[in-house]
């Protein structure tokens, strides 16, 4: 591998670092959100006796936008559940090695998997302007089932990141793969 072509997916890696860090802090927005109306909820239920359907979809909708949303920040910055026992001892060298590897045979083909058997259950929803089954419920399930799709566009592109990431520190273009405050998380 070229030290330019190394530099190059740098720049590329960066762009997808960008877009994955404004994606998982727009949706973390969102657990703000979902406490001031599941209080709304609560108050209008117990206080008032008054359902509301379409506000509960909401808060479910935004929940999963959270988690589905955020999975790629997480992994962007070091955040996601590791056992370290071994990792953690590691030279940044080594480090980038199981990171390499772990993208290459786990998270990739996850993303390609879940992609493959999730496409025709969110195209289904899409063809059937799916709603939802409640009354006074939100009319927009086939986007709610489209978050699923967010989550591996995202995965797959932060993993593409990780990976340009993980070979410019093996081809000595850069000292660490991980993200500054990694560190702080240990």
């Amino acid at each position: 591998m070229t030290q330019r072509f190394l530099s190059a997916g740098l720049g590329l890696a960066r762009h997808i670092d960008r877009g994955t860090s404004l994606l998982g802090r727009a949706v973390a927005w969102l657990t703000l959100l979902m406490v001031l109306l599941t209080c709304a909820v609560v108050l209008l239920r117990y206080g008032f006796s008054i359902g509301a359907t379409a506000t509960q979809e909401v808060i479910l909708y935004a929940h999963s936008l959270v988690f589905l949303g955020a999975a790629a920040w997480a992994l962007q910055r070091d955040a996601h559940v590791r056992v370290d026992i071994f990792y953690r001892r590691m030279g940044n060298h080594g480090k980038a090695l199981i990171d390499l590897l772990g993208s290459l045979l786990f998270l990739l083909p996850m993303c390609l998997f879940l992609a493959w058997n999730c496409w025709d259950y969110v195209a289904m929803s899409w063809q059937r302007q799916e709603r939802s089954a409640d009354a006074g419920g939100l009319p927009w399930v086939y986007l709610h089932k489209s978050f699923i799709l967010l989550l591996v566009a995202s995965l797959l592109l932060q993993g593409i990141a990780q990976l340009l990431k993980t070979l410019a520190v093996l081809g000595g273009v850069q000292g660490t793969h991980l993200p500054a405050s990694h560190e702080e998380h240990l």
